[in-house]
C-alpha cells in the first residue's frame, strides 16, 4: 500500500506546520528591516511591516498576522493604542511588544492594552525568535523580571473589591484537568513547563487552554491569568 499524500493529513496538523505569520512595527527603518530579515531567515512569514501607528492598524486588519512584533514609541498612534485597536478588532491576533523601554508603567500599559508578551530591545536574536514562536502558540513571554511585575499587578487588582452587581453571572464549569492547567498558567508556567509537570503533550495543554478560554469567554492568556488570579488559583497547590 502506498503512503497517503500529505494533503490527507488533518487540517490541524497541516496548519501547525505553516510558518507563523508575523507583522513588524517600528518607526526606525533600519531596526524594522533587521528584525524582519531575522524573522524571515528563520523561516517565519513576515506578511507586513509598518512605521507608524495608524499604518500599523490598517495593515494588521488587512493581512491578519498571527503575531505582531510591536514597538511602543510610534508616530500618530502609540504602540499601546495600536495594540488596543488591533486586539479589539481581532482577539486572535497576539502582540509581542519589543521596546527600548523596560519601565514598569510601559510594561503594564502594554499588557492592559492586550499585549501577550514584552521584550526589551537588548534581547538577542535567538531570544526574539523563540519569543515570537512561543507567542504564536499562546505563551506569555517576558524579559526576565517583567513577568513577576505583571503577575504582581494582577494580584493587586484581584485584591480590590469587585463592583456591585445586581445579578452575578453563572460560573463556567471547568473540568478538573482544565482547572489544574489554569492553576499552573496563573503561576506563570509556560505551556512546555505545564506539559512536563503534568506529563502531557504540548498540544494537549494548548487544547485545554483553548477550551478554557472558550468557556470563560476570554480572548488570550493575559486575560486568563488575570481571571485565575482573581479566583485565587495561583495560591493553591
Amino acid at each position: 500500500m502506498t503512503d497517503q499524500p500529505t494533503t490527507d493529513r488533518p487540517a490541524s496538523d497541516q496548519a501547525a506546520e505553516r510558518p507563523v505569520r508575523v507583522m513588524v512595527v517600528d518607526d526606525h527603518p533600519m531596526w524594522r528591516d533587521a528584525v524582519s530579515r531575522d524573522l524571515a531567515e528563520a523561516g517565519l512569514d513576515v506578511v507586513a511591516t509598518a512605521g507608524d501607528g495608524e499604518e500599523a492598524v490598517r495593515r494588521a486588519r488587512a493581512c491578519t498576522p498571527q503575531v505582531i512584533v510591536l514597538d511602543l514609541n510610534l508616530p500618530s498612534l502609540s504602540g499601546a493604542e495600536v495594540c488596543r485597536q488591533v486586539v479589539a478588532h481581532d482577539p486572535a491576533v497576539r502582540v509581542l511588544v519589543l521596546s527600548a523601554s523596560g519601565e514598569h508603567q510601559d510594561v503594564l500599559e502594554a499588557v492592559k492594552s492586550g499585549a501577550t508578551g514584552y521584550l526589551v530591545k537588548s534581547a538577542g536574536r535567538e531570544e526574539l525568535l523563540e519569543a515570537v514562536r512561543r507567542t504564536a502558540v499562546g505563551d506569555a513571554v517576558f524579559t526576565p523580571g517583567l513577568a513577576g511585575l505583571v503577575l504582581g499587578e494582577f494580584r493587586r487588582l484581584a485584591a480590590e473589591p469587585a463592583p456591585a452587581s445586581a445579578s452575578a453571572p453563572a460560573v463556567p464549569q471547568l473540568t478538573a484537568r482544565e482547572t489544574e492547567v489554569l492553576r499552573l498558567v496563573a503561576k506563570g508556567l509556560s505551556y512546555r513547563q505545564i506539559a512536563d509537570r503534568l506529563v502531557l503533550s504540548h498540544r494537549t495543554v494548548q487544547n485545554h487552554v483553548q477550551n478554557t478560554l472558550g468557556k470563560l469567554q476570554l480572548h488570550n492568556r493575559v486575560e486568563l491569568v488575570r481571571y485565575a488570579i482573581e479566583q485565587g488559583l495561583d495560591d493553591e497547590g
